[in-house]
């Protein structure tokens, strides 16, 4: 399998990717630049939409033209015909060097989603958190965090994987589909002897993870287990995100990022910040939970 460049966007920090199975194309965020990207395989049309502040998730719902968005600071709804805003709740208020991060929907249509401590110590103080189809908001009963990633679900929606980028780990509990209850926290994967971090992570039709591992220049697939299935090379050394997407469901879509580059490192990884494509993987992914809100 090789990674096809899709789209060079020089993104700092490209994150957050999504197939709509709906519209055909594929989401993204460039996190620092407050952007949201689309793409259209197809067309090759690329199209972009700008934010109030930094765009960290977002989610599909039920209109398909209306986004749930984790911005830096709070929740709102995204018009992608008109560009209004609808703020739902802010994050964190009383953490000052937090922000949003990683998110995702469950299987039942809630919104999973982690906030970032931005301050140079990396204290563990942000956590997970998740917004119900009502609207309301609870903290997720996990120890705390400095960066939260990895948020993904397996198919039947009694597994969640989750991580601390810092700790590099991937995390799994048991997860009631029902009541969202969570218990049995442990170690679904240890990056340690492994060249990157875990970022962003999906999980295909069989159950299996895709992990993006940030420093490392690939794509892990993890067995149910927790064992290495499949690495996939990338040709820049960040890649952040992952997503299935495609007509067959088939196609893996990566993003990646050049934050923390110097100058040399950027030149000799023309390719950081770019959006790729794996097409045929041979795996089917699943298509995304749209919030039940």
């Amino acid at each position: 399998m090789n990674a096809q460049l899709l789209v060079d966007g020089h993104h700092e920090l490209g994150e957050g990717v999504l197939w709509c199975e709906r519209s055909h194309t594929v989401f993204w965020t460039d996190i620092h630049a407050s952007r949201l990207w689309n793409h259209d395989p197809q067309s090759g049309a690329t199209r972009s939409w700008p934010m109030p502040e930094r765009l960290c998730c977002f989610a599909f719902t039920a209109d398909p033209e209306r986004l749930l968005i984790g911005l830096a600071s709070r929740l709102a709804f995204f018009n992608l015909g008109t560009g209004a805003i609808t703020p739902i709740c802010r994050i964190e208020d009383d953490l000052p060097t937090t922000r949003l991060n990683d998110g995702r929907c469950d299987r039942q249509g809630r919104f999973v989603f982690g906030t970032l401590n931005e301050d140079a110590g990396r204290a563990p103080i942000a956590s997970f958190y998740r917004l119900n189809a009502d609207l309301s908001l609870e903290r997720l009963p996990l120890p705390g965090i400095a960066i939260s990633n990895s948020i993904c679900f397996s198919p039947d929606g009694t597994r969640m994987y989750h991580c601390d980028s810092m700790e590099g780990k991937i995390m799994v509990c048991d997860y009631d589909p029902a009541s969202g209850a969570i218990a049995n926290q442990r170690v679904f994967a240890d990056l340690a002897q492994q060249p990157g971090g875990p970022d962003g992570s999906t999980v295909d039709a069989d159950g299996h993870v895709w992990n993006a591992q940030w420093g490392g220049a690939r794509v892990v697939r993890f067995a149910p287990d927790g064992r290495i299935d499949r690495i996939v090379d990338m040709p820049t050394a960040q890649p952040s995100c992952v997503a299935f997407g495609g007509a067959a469901l088939d196609t893996l879509f990566v993003t990646s990022a050049h934050e923390g580059m110097s100058a040399q490192q950027r030149e000799q990884d023309a390719l950081a910040g770019a959006l790729f494509a794996v097409p045929e993987t041979g795996v089917r992914g699943l298509p995304e939970v749209r919030f039940a809100g």
